[in-house]
């Protein structure tokens, strides 16, 4: 393991943080493969139970091989800890739940991805957790939603499927003046892109099932934030409630960050290639992508990514259309995921989004002719030649 205290760029950081060798002088990360650890003595097993001692104790809340993911996420984010779930809508109910009461109110993006407007909408009500759903690049609607009882306010940014920017150091401030935590799902940028951290947000969450693999193999998330928080709140929700890192999926993301920033750059130049032809394609009504000089936050962008990313969503009119065209595809996979090697297209309005009502869909601006494309790694020739093929089926 390196220094706490060496200043490394991030892809050392991505290849040499959280590992420390065993005897057996490993190179690679290894992986523990284990539900539980032996101890010395009945003391020791004591003083572990009770957080007397530090050390293993079990799988579903300490592991060798996730604590090394989690200690390489937070150093690439730049945050002071990390707790790994089993996926991304857990890190979200992970925090959630463990951060908040009843009485509690959350203030979150109207544009965020269709399942977490479900727990936000649907699940935490239940609990008597209140969200309040406000336009994401709507400052002022922001600090009108806000009340006493705000705890949280959720973003994510770009957002799904639209990639509009939300300003995080200005949310951070509204976000200050109430005393509440400012989470950031980051996972369409990565850390790779976007540290926002760096811009005033106090918790980063992950769906690391996405880019933060890259290859679309397992299903995971994380909770990146100030160590205490983690430690005393959301670590002891997960050793009970259970929602918790696969030592193998761990294993696989940390395979993924030594690659990630590469990934990233080449991700972004074939979107930043695709939204141009899009953009300039008469059969396209609008083509939505932050490097794109019409973007309404362009700049925002450019001052708080280091690229646009791998995302890019476009309107063909109608659900005929968009189906027709996803259907007349070849190079692109037919999924609901992102962040894959492969390129992917999806349709959210019946599938991401789908289990959201017409108005509430309506409202985050996901029209039936809407498409999103996450892209791959693949030659952005063929990628175009492939959109160009389908584009003359319509």
């Amino acid at each position: 393991m390196i220094a706490d205290d060496e200043k490394l760029g991030f892809q050392t950081l991505a290849l040499r943080t959280g590992h420390s060798r065993t005897a057996e002088q490993e190179h690679s990360e290894p992986l523990f493969m284990t539900s539980s650890f032996c101890f010395d003595s009945a003391k020791q097993a004591a003083e572990r139970f009770s957080g007397e001692e530090q050390g293993n104790v079990y799988s579903r809340f300490t592991n060798p091989t996730v604590r090394c993911f989690e200690e390489r996420l937070a150093a690439l984010e730049g945050g002071e800890s990390c707790v790994a779930t089993s996926s991304g809508m857990s890190a979200i109910l992970s925090l959630v739940m463990s951060t908040l009461s009843h009485g509690d109110k959350i203030v979150a993006s109207r544009s965020i991805f269709g399942t977490s407007v479900n727990l936000f909408e649907k699940t935490f009500p239940r609990f008597g957790i209140e969200t309040v759903f406000v336009d994401m690049t709507d400052l002022a609607s922001w600090s009108r939603a806000m009340s006493a009882n705000t705890k949280m306010l959720f973003v994510e940014t770009p957002s799904n499927p639209l990639t509009e920017i939300a300003d995080i150091s200005a949310l951070k401030t509204i976000a200050a003046d109430h005393n509440a935590l400012l989470v950031v799902d980051n996972c369409f940028c990565t850390p790779a892109l976007q540290r926002p951290i760096q811009h005033g947000a106090d918790i980063v969450i992950h769906s690391a099932t996405k880019f933060l693999d890259g290859q679309g193999r397992c299903v995971g998330g994380a909770i990146v934030g100030p160590e205490t928080l983690l430690e005393e709140k959301i670590t002891p929700f997960l050793r009970s409630a259970g929602t918790c890192l696969s030592p193998f999926n761990a294993w696989v993301f940390l395979k993924g960050l030594e690659t990630l920033h590469i990934r990233m750059e080449k991700h972004s130049a074939n979107a930043a290639m695709v939204a141009e032809w899009l953009h300039k394609n008469p059969l396209v009504k609008r083509t939505y992508y932050p490097g794109l000089d019409d973007h309404p936050q362009r700049d925002l962008c450019l001052t708080q990514q280091s690229a646009p990313g791998g995302i890019v969503s476009f309107d063909v009119g109608g659900r005929q259309e968009a189906w027709s065209l996803v259907d007349s595809l070849s190079l692109f996979s037919i999924t609901a995921n992102l962040g894959d090697s492969k390129s992917i297209i999806t349709h959210p309005a019946t599938t991401t989004h789908g289990r959201v009502s017409p108005e509430v869909r309506k409202a985050m601006g996901v029209s039936e002719g809407m498409l999103r494309l996450s892209l791959g790694l693949e030659d952005s020739s063929d990628l175009i030649r492939d959109l160009d093929m389908a584009f003359q089926n319509l």
